[in-house]
């Protein structure tokens, strides 16, 4: 087990955590994971009481949902090993070896995305639908799971002498950004708008997910140049992260723009009508 002692000084709070739930024996329980699970049934419930609002039949969603659990993980490790070759390629025994850590979060929505997407389209779902769906409950994850970064005090930013500066051992006993929350609430944020704006002034299916896009792109633009532990392109001394945020807002930008004027992107049908009345 591992206690640390955590405050935010300029707001006289201090804290002794540990990132150990409970153990079985000599098998630990993180908070970490425990987090995660949270996150992902919060947005599991959430996604199964939207699936009637976007005509998506609950029996093959779930299908997605399984498929695009398991494309996550191996994304998210495949996305952070790329990126540090460095060290895989001369310890090719570690690649595997995720219970030490080494997931990255944009690793993750790909493969859930491209894992769900695909089961979609054999099974002959709306995909856009399943896209703004899948895009309300990853806000959902991202929201609730980034405190499973407060816990194991990672994910923080550099040195900084804001209010909410937050210190620890992890930290070099010095007050840096608390990025874990930066994120967390403006993912949560962003869902709060996104859920309402689906209700009442979404026009077509894959608006909402073209939203999170600029939403999340954004934020993790900005957020990823306060890091200190991001993971660099191979050949640029860049954050793949901010590089790739920056590329996914802007994308987004110029769908919602083209889209909007074009209106070629899954049309305004009868369902989609039927939903907003609901």
């Amino acid at each position: 087990m591992s206690d640390m002692n955590v405050s935010f000084p300029h707001l006289g709070i201090s804290l002794n955590i540990n990132n150990v739930a409970f153990s079985i024996g000599d098998y630990h329980i993180y908070w970490y994971g425990i987090i995660i699970g949270i996150g992902f049934i919060l947005a599991f419930i959430y996604a199964m009481m939207s699936l009637k609002r976007f005509k998506i039949p609950s029996e093959k969603f779930l299908d997605c949902v399984i498929v695009g659990l398991i494309t996550a993980i191996i994304g998210a490790r495949l996305y952070y090993v790329f990126f540090s070759w460095d060290f895989y390629s001369s310890h090719p025994d570690k690649i595997f070896a995720i219970h030490d850590g080494g997931l990255a979060i944009y690793g993750g929505l790909i493969g859930a995305l491209l894992g769900g997407c695909i089961i979609a389209k054999i099974l002959k779902l709306n995909i856009p639908a399943i896209l703004d769906v899948a895009s309300l409950g990853f806000l959902i994850g991202q929201g609730i799971g980034r405190w499973g970064n407060f816990i194991n005090q990672e994910a923080f930013g550099t040195e900084t002498n804001l209010p909410w500066g937050m210190m620890s051992e992890n930290t070099g006993g010095v007050t840096v950004h608390p990025c874990f929350l930066y994120e967390s609430l403006w993912c949560l944020l962003g869902f709060v708008l996104l859920h309402f704006f689906s209700k009442k002034f979404q026009k077509y299916y894959g608006q909402i997910f073209l939203l999170y896009l600029v939403w999340y792109g954004f934020e993790r633009m900005i957020v990823e140049g306060l890091r200190t532990d991001s993971l660099y392109t191979p050949f640029l001394n860049l954050r793949v992260s901010q590089i790739l945020s920056a590329v996914v807002m802007i994308a987004g930008i110029v769908m919602l723009i083209v889209f909007r004027k074009k209106n070629n992107f899954v049309h305004t049908t009868k369902a989609l009508k039927d939903k907003v009345k609901e």
